[in-house]
């Protein structure tokens, strides 16, 4: 017999995070979260978003023996943004039970229902840096830290349920040059010199940490016409700070800024850490650091964990500008490959950026929508 149940205790938090360790087992392609990290989704202590979220979690049982899990997120700094009454549905994981899965959607769509959402879309996280998307393309790929994993079939039971499509998210592969070209070295100056920008490098961490607020400040705003985004406040910052800079190798990490000093545009770059994660297994501890570690000083891949450009500097090249100061580390390292974060499909200025590298587009993430 196939029930639900709310997760309220630590146990029940323990097996809403274990769950996909059982779903995934054997998989060459999923990569597992931080055990510890995932358990802190649930505390406002430790996810400040949950300052301006609601939030509930359930797990579906099938006898004695869990085979999913589903969330529900109100994100009222959202909805009054866009002015709509939009509930999410996160973190959902099912084995192949079109019951089962049902019963975990139409359960979060009723506690979204008595809250007073009108439609719900998901999969999506607290923000916009959290998880996003249901991978509906792109199966038989590693992904990054940074993007998901899915099984094939889960797109086939959300729609089940009604929900459709509502935008897709597209990855890049993209294979760089082993010498720049010069004509694309003469481009960049060019692009610098026209808006007066000039690079800022780093070697060490502390170096990096005055430009965290401002870089945090910049994304807000080159984000913030795309869907699902809201501002940060600063409890998040702070969260997302700690949480991503503590990893980051300080030479991928390339900061534009103008005559002022003012930040005009940024890229984060972080060597692969898919398979080191994999041999984790969800633990850094006792010896899963040592992957994490080597993988950060021997890279053999980079994954681009965010871009941000100033709004009235889209699409006039700076991105290529960033590209090509990261391209210059990546050659001292010798990486030849660069997978991107996912880039909405209507994003054209973005992705056309990408094809003119030699490239391959093998991952889809979709959001469905549905309405209350």
């Amino acid at each position: 017999m196939i029930t639900i149940k709310t997760v309220n205790t630590k146990q029940d938090r323990k097996e809403f995070t274990m769950l996909p360790f059982d779903i995934y087992k054997g998989s060459k392609f999923w990569i597992p979260p931080i055990i510890k990290a995932e358990m802190k989704i649930f505390d406002i202590s430790s996810n400040p978003a949950l300052g301006f979220c609601d939030a509930c979690f359930w797990i579906v049982v099938d006898g004695e023996k869990n085979i999913g899990r589903i969330g529900a997120i109100i994100n009222r700094k959202y909805n009054e943004k866009v002015g709509m009454k939009m509930g999410r549905f996160t973190r959902f994981e099912c084995t192949n039970n079109s019951e089962a899965a049902h019963l975990l959607l139409s359960t979060a769509e009723n506690w979204l229902r008595e809250k007073g959402m009108e439609k719900v879309h998901g999969p999506l996280g607290f923000t916009n840096l959290d998880l996003q998307g249901m991978l509906v393309e792109g199966f038989d790929h590693l992904p990054s830290i940074a993007s998901v994993y899915h099984l094939d079939y889960y797109g086939g039971l959300i729609e089940s349920a009604g929900y459709e499509k509502e935008i897709d998210w597209v990855e890049f592969r993209l294979k760089l040059e082993d010498k720049i070209p010069e004509k694309a070295t003469r481009l960049v100056d060019m692009i610098k010199t026209r808006y007066k920008l000039s690079v800022v490098h780093f070697k060490k961490t502390k170096e990096m940490l005055p430009y965290t607020y401002q870089l945090f400040d910049l994304l807000g705003k080159a984000f913030e016409e795309l869907p699902y985004v809201s501002e940060f406040d600063e409890a998040t910052t702070d969260y997302y700070i700690k949480k991503y800079f503590t990893f980051l190798n300080p030479e991928f990490v390339k900061v534009l800024v103008d005559e002022n000093k003012v930040m005009k545009g940024f890229i984060v770059g972080m060597p692969s850490l898919s398979i080191a994660m994999q041999k984790c297994n969800g633990k850094l501890f006792p010896f899963g650091f040592r992957h994490v570690l080597k993988a950060l000083k021997h890279p053999t891949e980079m994954d681009l964990v965010l871009t941000g450009i100033d709004p009235h500097l889209q699409g006039q090249g700076v991105a290529a500008v960033l590209i090509y100061e990261l391209q210059l580390v990546l050659g001292k390292y010798k990486v030849p490959y660069v997978e991107t974060t996912g880039i909405f499909e209507t994003n054209h200025k973005a992705i056309q950026t990408w094809k003119n590298y030699e490239h391959i587009q093998h991952k889809r993430r979709r959001c469905y929508v549905k309405s209350l």
